[in-house]
Order: C-alpha cells, then structure tokens, then sequence
C-alpha cells in the first residue's frame, strides 16, 4: 500500500482550504459535512464558496498563501491551478507536521481524498492511491448500488447495544463471534427490512440465550486453489474472514493470505522437498491444541486439500480428538493451472482420460507405476515433480511413450508470475534448465499440449516474472 487508510475526526477543527474554484468547493462541502470549521485562502471566491461565506458557514481570507496561514490548521488542502502555490503549500505543511492534500498531485500529498460511500456512521473509502479517481469514483458507484441506505440503521443498532454486548461476554472472542453470528442471520434481516424493533427485540433474546463462557474451537481445512486470489470459493473467503488462526503452506499465495482477517495469528507450516518448516505430525498435533483453546483455525493449503495436501491425514487427527471441522474444496492445480495454460486436461481428439501423480513420493523416491501411466490416449498431470522431471521423462519413454510426446511444465501458474516451457519428453529437462523454472510447477504430458499454442489466452505481466 502506498497510503495508511485512516479515518480523521476534525469535527469543530480548524482546517485551511487553498483555492476559490469548483474543486476547492467540493473539498470544502466535504469537511462541512464532517463538522470541520473551515477557512478558505484565495484571493476571490466563485458563487457557491460566496453564497457559503454569507451563510458564514466559513471563513475566508482574500490573499495568497503563505505559511502563516497554516497556524491552529490540523489540515490543509492545496486546490489552485498554479502548481507553485500548490508546492508551496505542501512544503509548508509538511514542515509544520500538518496533513496535507493537493488535489491531483499525489506526490505533494501526506494524505488523499478518496471516493466516499456514505452510510453513516458505516463509511467506506475506496482509493487508487491517486493513480485513477475516476476508477474509484465508478467502483463507489457500483458499491452504492449493492449496499442499501438501510445498512447505516445496522450499524447505529450495533452501536447501541455494543456496550450491552460487552458487559454480557467477558470472553473477547465470544464476543466477536456472537456480533457475526448476528449479522449474518435474521437480525440483519430485519433491520434492512426497516423492522427495527424486532430487530432489537431478536438481539436482546439472542444475548439471553448465550453463555459467557470459552467459545468451542474449529478447524477449516480450506483449499486456496492454484495461487490467483480471483479463484478462491465464496465460502473459502468467508471463512478466512472469520477466523481465529490461520495455518498456511508455501504454496499459498501472499495475495490470498491478505484476505485472511486483519487480526487473525498466521503460522506458517510451509514445506519443501525435504524441508518441513513443521512436521506434518506436528502440524496435525497444532490443529488440535489451537481448536481446544477455542480458537477457530483455518488450515490453509494451496489447491485442493484432498489432493495431494495431505488433508486426509489432518482431519483423521482432529476425528480422533473429537475436534468439529469443515472442509471446503479449492480448485486443484491440475484444473486451475492447465486452464490458464490453454491446454485441456481431456480433449476428443488426444485424451479420453487424465491422470494425477506426485512427483515425489513419501520416501522420497520417485517408484510410480510406470506402465498405468505409460499409456496412450492419456493426460498424466504430474504435481511436484520439477526436480525429478529428468527421471520422470526417462522412465515414461522407457515405458512405452515416444520422445516425441508433448510435454509442458508450468510455472506459477494462474499468477502474474505464470511461466511456460512447452517441449517433448526427450526436450523438456534441457529446456526447463535452461529457463531457470523454480517451484510451484506443474507438469502436464500428453498430446492435449499441442493444443497450448492456439488456446492459450491468459498474459501475465511478464515484466513481473523471476
């Protein structure tokens, strides 16, 4: 991020607006709004600042600025067309420790202006970092349309009774739950149904009926698909959003693991070959102690967790210790990744059927049963196998396949990140060597691959690439 995202009160604050034109109008009716007092420095004002200053809803100097003008201000906003006052009044500012805004010139600004979605006392600003307003101002208009004026009566009913709610749960995280089962259930309901009373009748019965006592913990085992955050389930989401500690793997991208909540404890299990940055029984043993401390958990994984994620092993565990958990399918790799490499898993005219191997298997070797997959009219999509692809190449032409069989390897795929090396089975290792390929990879052998050249149709920003 390139701003802090903060929320300033300057209610009865003096702040100091530079220009007298439409646009410092529109940042002056804001901080009105706000409650800020507001004084205006510009040598002439236009009619709608004028018909403000007779109201004397402000107050107004008829001079250029200079940085006295700045003393008693808490903020300032630079809105001229002369770039030099706007330096000048940026520089003094930030002297003088003062936040300060210049209209359409983020790089003289400590703080900007974003696009407004107002449901007070909910508000939610949406910025582009000053990179494109007019992006913001749309994706407030589509907010607008999605959220309903009714949502600010939800959050002054929250607000009434929050300390009710406080006094009531003497467990924090008790009382955080009880404030999302509410919100997502019949209460919120019946407020955007304009029922206000039911609705605050619903939340005194629900608070009686709940205990002050530990909350019961749980484990999501939550698949986080091949690495594009845009493939994450709804419910994955969801759940990331609610929990308590997240336990993620290497695989997981950091663009999916900054959806997980704010505040939630990250713990980073990841592994590599050979590398475990905790045991898989540890890992299993830590589900267990964090679910019987009342902690809500979410064992994050990339892919799919019953595909080669081992989540069967983790769930085994917490059946044992009688631990409550939900697993929620991601999109596997092999589906994912092949996609966005335009090449299909099965196709008419090459595959009928499609297979799914490790590269390694759980002693290390790679001992795969060579004639099964050695077959023809077969996809063999193999996981993990980037160091062993040498071995991996030899032994299917040793079983059958001929050199010439497509090959691809993918790295990264679905990402910015995602590289392509397409060659043959006797091609593919000397090629993968020599584009410098590092993990997560994806094999896929078969004559689908020729197919990646017309259909491919996804175009990661190269630049980005290792």
């Amino acid at each position: 991020m390139d701003f802090l995202p903060i929320f300033i009160n300057v209610k009865n604050q003096s702040c100091l607006v530079v220009g007298g034109g439409e646009v410092a109008a529109r940042k002056i009716l804001l901080l009105l709004q706000v409650g800020a007092q507001v004084c205006v420095i510009s040598p002439k004002l236009n009619e709608q600042l004028a018909t403000l200053l007779t109201q004397k809803k402000i107050t107004h100097r008829a001079e250029s600025f200079q940085p006295a003008h700045l003393e008693g201000a808490v903020l300032a906003i630079a809105a001229t067309n002369d770039r030099a006052t706007n330096q000048l009044v940026s520089e003094s500012a930030k002297k003088q420790c003062i936040p300060v805004n210049v209209v359409d010139n983020p790089d003289l600004c400590t703080f900007i202006m974003p696009s407004i979605v107002d449901r007070s006392p909910l508000l939610i600003a949406i910025s582009s970092s000053g990179q494109s307003p007019v992006l913001a101002r749309q994706l407030r208009s589509h907010l607008e349309t999605i959220i309903p004026q009714t949502y600010a009566n939800l959050a002054t009913i929250a607000g009434e009774f929050r300390n009710k709610v406080k006094q009531h749960f003497s467990n924090s995280e008790k009382r955080r739950i009880f404030w999302e089962k509410l919100l997502q259930g019949p209460f919120k309901e019946m407020v955007l149904a304009g029922k206000n009373k039911t609705a605050q009748d619903y939340l005194i019965q629900s608070l009686q009926n709940e205990t002050d006592t530990a909350p019961q913990g749980e484990v999501y085992l939550v698949g986080a698909g091949p690495g594009n955050p845009d493939l994450l389930t709804f419910r994955a989401l969801r759940l990331m959003q609610q929990a308590d500690v997240v336990v993620y793997d290497r695989l997981v991208s950091p663009a999916i693991l900054d959806m997980v909540r704010r505040d939630a404890t990250r713990i980073y299990a990841g592994k590599e070959r050979n590398l475990h940055a905790i045991p898989q029984e540890s890992i299993n043993n830590l589900l267990v102690r964090l679910a019987k401390e009342g902690k809500r958990v979410v064992r994050l994984k990339g892919g799919d967790p019953f595909i080669f994620g081992r989540g069967g092993e983790e769930i085994e565990t917490l059946t044992t210790h009688n631990i409550p958990f939900q697993v929620v399918p991601g999109i596997t790799a092999a589906s994912g990744v092949a996609s966005y490499a335009g090449i299909p898993l099965t196709h008419r005219d090459y595959a009928q059927s499609c297979i799914f191997v490790t590269g390694h298997l759980k002693n290390g070797s790679i001992d795969l049963d060579w004639p099964t997959l050695a077959q023809p009219n077969q996809t063999i999509v193999i996981y993990m196998g980037l160091l062993g692809l040498p071995v991996l190449c030899q032994q299917l032409i040793a079983h059958g396949l001929p050199t010439t069989t497509p090959a691809a390897i993918i790295q990264q795929g679905t990402t910015q990140k995602q590289k392509i090396v397409v060659g043959s089975l006797q091609t593919l290792p000397d090629l993968t060597i020599a584009a410098n390929l590092v993990p997560p990879t994806l094999i896929i052998v078969g004559e689908v691959v020729k197919l990646h050249q017309n259909l491919a149709w996804f175009e990661p920003q190269q630049e980005n690439n290792p």
